[in-house]
């Protein structure tokens, strides 16, 4: 499996990085995109040109992020021709003290209150925008993979590439931005809670109903299980984190 550039989900997560923090934006963005399965283990990056462009970095910044990532155990990189960086099955969560947090509750309740606003509203939105075959092929796989996960890494991927691509088809950089944000945030906090079978069988229920909604233009219906699906999980995440 070969990754691309030329992909929503991967316009969603890696923008050019502008100010002072260039090699930990960086480090962030791949990271993240690694995390939530836009770049998926056994795939290649793309090639580090293209890879330095998007993020308007230079080839020394991007090759210092890269060298973060594999030491992380993130990426590996093989020599030679054919060679490459290629996307490591991660074994755990990001470091521990890579997203410290002096107030943990305050910091969850932050990011629900935040994803409360923004995933209902790309719903809306997604079901009020005029689809092309391309966005609705892209709705409906990512909703197909969900049903193909067979671990629970797999599965918590597939949602957020779901949440992604629910969010790439509005045709806002901004509001990609934003969900890519809320999605490595609440990716991290999941990884840390029990996989309840309960809540996935509600959760499969939530995600049929507002891809279908969506691609029916329902846009009321599409917002209001949408906030039903970001309750249920901040629920969860209030209930089991400390």
């Amino acid at each position: 499996m070969t990754s691309t550039m030329d992909s929503p989900l991967v316009d969603a997560m890696l923008h050019p990085v502008r100010g002072h923090m260039a090699f930990e934006s960086c480090v962030e963005q791949l990271g993240s995109a690694i995390q939530l399965g836009i770049f998926r283990p056994g795939s290649k990056l793309p090639n580090e040109r293209e890879l330095a462009e998007r993020l308007n970095v230079s080839r020394a910044t991007l090759r210092e992020a890269i060298s973060a990532l594999r030491a992380a155990g993130f990426v590996s990189t093989t020599r030679g021709r054919g060679g490459g960086t290629i996307v490591e099955q991660l074994a755990g969560e990001w470091p521990g003290e890579a997203h410290p947090s002096h107030d943990r509750q305050a910091e969850i309740e932050d990011i629900v209150v935040f994803r409360s606003v923004i995933e209902p509203g790309a719903a809306y939105r997604a079901a009020k925008t005029a689809l092309g075959p391309e966005q609705r092929a892209l709705l409906t796989e990512c909703l197909a993979d969900l049903g193909k996960a067979n671990s629970p890494a797999d599965y918590r991927q597939a949602d957020a590439r779901l949440h992604l691509a629910i969010a790439s088809v509005c045709g806002s950089d901004e509001l990609s931005k934003a969900c890519s944000l809320v999605q490595a945030k609440v990716h991290q906090f999941l990884a840390e809670i029990p996989f309840l079978q309960a809540n996935i069988a509600n959760s499969d229920e939530q995600h049929y109903t507002i891809v279908h909604a969506i691609l029916e233009g329902d846009a009321e219906r599409a917002r209001f299980v949408m906030h039903e699906h970001c309750d249920a999980t901040a629920a969860l995440l209030k209930g089991l984190l400390k």
